[in-house]
C-alpha cells in the first residue's frame, strides 16, 4: 500500500481548533507504505522557513526538538556540524553560491541548511529561500520511492544536492582561471594583479566553506547511528567522495593561481629589466655627446677646431662615431 502527497498548506497545532492558531504555509511530503515486517509505516518530510517564528514553533510544539538544536537552526551563522540527540539527529550544512545581487562577480553568499532526522521524519529548516529545497522537492516528486526508503535517504538527497551545488562554482572558477591565464601569457595585462588575488581568494574561501562539511560527511559515513542504517551510510560515502573531488579541484586551482601570480610577477620583473636596459643603453650612447659638448662649452680661447670652418660638423661626426663604436662594443660583448 502506498500513498504520497505534496502539500503547501497550513496545519493545525495539536489540540487547537481556533483558525487563528493554524501554522503558516509549509511544504510537506508524506509516504504511507507497508514495511518489510508487514506493518503500516508513515514517513514524512517537512520544510520550514524558521525566520518566521510561527514556523519555528513547529520544531518545538510538534516535534519537541531540543531547544539548543532549535537555536542552532534559527541562527544563520551556526557552524557546520552534526549532533546526535536521544530522539533525533541534527546536521547543519552550508550552501554556497555566487552573489548575483552584487557587481563583483567573485562575491559569494552562504546559507545554512539544517536537517533534522528522526526515525520516521525529516525536517529541513532554513532562514532564507534555499535552492536545495526546491531541487529536493522536484527530486522527491520525480522519484517517490526515495521517501519510502527512509528519512536517512531523504537526508542523503538533501546533502547530495548541497554538495553538488559546488560543481557549477568550480566550472565558473575554471573560466576565471582560463581568462586570467590568457591575459597573463597571451596578451599581457598590467592591471591583472587585483583579479589574480580575487580569484585566489575565491578558491580559498570555497575551500574554507568546504572543510568543515568534509568532517561532517566523514562522521555520517563512518560513525554508527541509530538514525542512519548501514545501507544508507553507503550513500553518504558517495557524497563524501564528491566532497573529496571538489576539495582536490580547489587545491589545484589555488596552486595554479599561485603559479600564475609568480609568472605575472616574473613578467613584470622582466619588463622592468628590459626598460632599465634600454635606459642604460641610451645613457651610455649619450656619454660622447655630453663629454665633447662639455669640453667645447668651456671658455678657452684656443680649442682644437674652434675656428675651423667645418668645426661644428666635424665635432658632431666625431660624437656619432664614438656613439657607434660604443654601440658596436656593447653588441660584441652581448650586453644588448
Amino acid at each position: 500500500m502506498r500513498q504520497q502527497c505534496v502539500v503547501r498548506t497550513g496545519c493545525r497545532k495539536p489540540g487547537v481548533r481556533d483558525p487563528e492558531h493554524v501554522w503558516p504555509s509549509t511544504t510537506v511530503l508524506t509516504s504511507l507504505h507497508r514495511s518489510p515486517t508487514g506493518e503500516i509505516q508513515r514517513d514524512l518530510w517537512l520544510d520550514l522557513d524558521v525566520s518566521d517564528p510561527r514556523q519555528a514553533a513547529i520544531l518545538t510544539d510538534l516535534f519537541h526538538f531540543h531547544p539548543l538544536a532549535v537555536e542552532d537552526a534559527r541562527n544563520p551563522k551556526s557552524r557546520v556540524k552534526v549532533d546526535e540527540y536521544p530522539d533525533f539527529l541534527l546536521v547543519v550544512a552550508r550552501v554556497v553560491g555566487f552573489a548575483h545581487h552584487t557587481p563583483d562577480p567573485y562575491d559569494l553568499e552562504t546559507a545554512n541548511l539544517n536537517i533534522f532526522v528522526t526515525p520516521n521524519a525529516v525536517v529541513t529548516a532554513h532562514t532564507q529561500p534555499s535552492p536545495v529545497v526546491r531541487l529536493l522537492t522536484e527530486r522527491l516528486r520525480t522519484n517517490p520511492d526515495l521517501l519510502e526508503r527512509g528519512p536517512a535517504r531523504v537526508a542523503h538527497q538533501a546533502l547530495d544536492i548541497a554538495v553538488d551545488a559546488y560543481f557549477p562554482l568550480l566550472d565558473q572558477l575554471d573560466e576565471f582561471v582560463d581568462d586570467i591565464e590568457q591575459r597573463v601569457f597571451g596578451s599581457f595585462d598590467e592591471e591583472l594583479l587585483q583579479e589574480i588575488f580575487k580569484v585566489k581568494r575565491l578558491a580559498i574561501s570555497l575551500r574554507r566553506f568546504l572543510a568543515p562539511q568534509r568532517e561532517v560527511l566523514s562522521q555520517l559515513t563512518n560513525r554508527p547511528s541509530r538514525f542512519l542504517p548501514p545501507d544508507a551510510q553507503l550513500y553518504f560515502r558517495d557524497v563524501y567522495d564528491h566532497m573529496l573531488r571538489i576539495t582536490d579541484a580547489l587545491d589545484s586551482y589555488r596552486d595554479l593561481m599561485s603559479s600564475t601570480l609568480d609568472s605575472y610577477l616574473t613578467q613584470i620583473s622582466n619588463r622592468l629589466g628590459t626598460v632599465s636596459k634600454g635606459l642604460a643603453v641610451v645613457g651610455a650612447l649619450s656619454v660622447p655627446f655630453v663629454v665633447i659638448a662639455g669640453v667645447y662649452g668651456m671658455n678657452f680661447e684656443y680649442i682644437p677646431l674652434g675656428h675651423h670652418r667645418y668645426g661644428f660638423e666635424i665635432m658632431v661626426a666625431i660624437q656619432f662615431l664614438l656613439a657607434a663604436v660604443l654601440l658596436l662594443g656593447m653588441r660584441w660583448k652581448k650586453m644588448i
